[in-house]
């Protein structure tokens, strides 16, 4: 099983961000999640696509976008045009589920659906034909740093029990730590997204190799 690591730059210093991809990159992370914010499906705000166009310029790794606004539709081709390899949209904030996938696929993007703690997992059935990953948020969006809930393990378990194609990417964002990687890979999470757990540590090598540890743990149990 192949897990990624997508250290998210919620829990950067933006003062630096340069820096901070790089210092992520040379650490081996397979992607940089960025969590774009419009102060109306939750209540912080955080950056644009003119952000995410420098932020490109920058990366040499997959930019993951997770789209937590009321109209995702507008920033779609912005978002293309400044070279994000993949976005999730909200189950909860898009009014024609479908038609947002699609248009996510044609301007040559990953196509996901995030679904917040509260939200049944049933919600992805009739959506799952048009979608290469799922975002499961195990907090509840909106602010980094914010304490794991636990049955999204089991969350986790009944989505990747839903999939018909075993390739499909399922991502946590949420509390993805030491404590909590293990049994979330078991239950069939390919994607871990980590903020602090990265960002907060002085040596981001040695942050990044110990998730894939326990990810290799929690595969193998």
């Amino acid at each position: 099983m192949n897990i990624r690591i997508a250290p998210s730059l919620l829990a950067a210093d933006f003062a630096k961000l340069d820096r901070e991809i790089a210092a992520v990159e040379a650490a081996g992370a397979d992607m940089l999640h960025l969590d774009l914010m419009d102060g109306h499906f939750v209540p912080n705000l955080t950056f644009g696509p003119p952000v995410v166009r420098r932020l490109a310029a920058h990366a040499h790794i997959p930019l993951d976008a997770h789209l937590m606004v009321t109209d995702a539709d507008v920033w779609l081709p912005p978002l293309a045009t400044a070279g994000v390899a993949r976005v999730a949209v909200h189950v909860e904030a898009c009014t024609h589920l479908h038609r947002t996938l699609a248009v996510i696929r044609e301007l040559g993007m990953s196509a996901g659906v995030a679904l917040n703690p509260a939200t049944p997992a049933s919600f992805l059935e009739e959506a799952l034909e048009w979608t290469d990953f799922v975002l499961v948020m195990s907090v509840n969006p909106g602010f980094g740093g914010q304490a794991f809930i636990p049955e999204m393990i089991n969350k986790v378990a009944r989505i990747r029990a839903m999939t018909q194609d075993p390739t499909t990417d399922i991502s946590v964002d949420g509390g993805v730590g030491p404590d909590t990687v293990p049994a979330l890979v078991a239950a069939g999470a390919t994607t871990l997204v980590a903020g602090s757990t990265i960002f907060g540590e002085p040596d981001r090598r040695a942050a990044v190799d110990r998730l894939r540890s326990l990810a290799a743990q929690g595969a193998n149990a």
